[in-house]
């Protein structure tokens, strides 16, 4: 999993019937709780506003977690962090 903050949205007006009606973020990961210059595409499954930050599931994760094993998805949102300790 990964920590990221998310920067902003993305939008796409064509897309593959398997990813209609999901929304696309911009999310700037975070590493030693510092963020990084890395950037990544994710849909949004938990509803992530601008400037939260969000729990990051990635490869076969993130398609288990769209509940489409055939949906060409890499990186998926699946938590809004309310806390972190370090």
């Amino acid at each position: 999993m990964i920590l990221g903050r998310v920067y902003g949205s993305v939008v796409s007006t064509h897309k593959l019937e398997s990813l209609v009606g999901n929304k696309f973020m911009l999310v700037q990961c975070i590493e030693n709780n510092k963020l990084i210059d890395k950037y990544l595409v994710a849909v949004d499954g938990v509803g992530a506003g601008i400037g939260e930050d969000v729990i990051i599931a990635q490869g076969s994760s993130a398609r288990m977690g769209m509940r489409n094993p055939n949906a060409p998805v890499d990186a998926l949102i699946v938590g809004i962090l309310d806390e972190k300790q370090v």
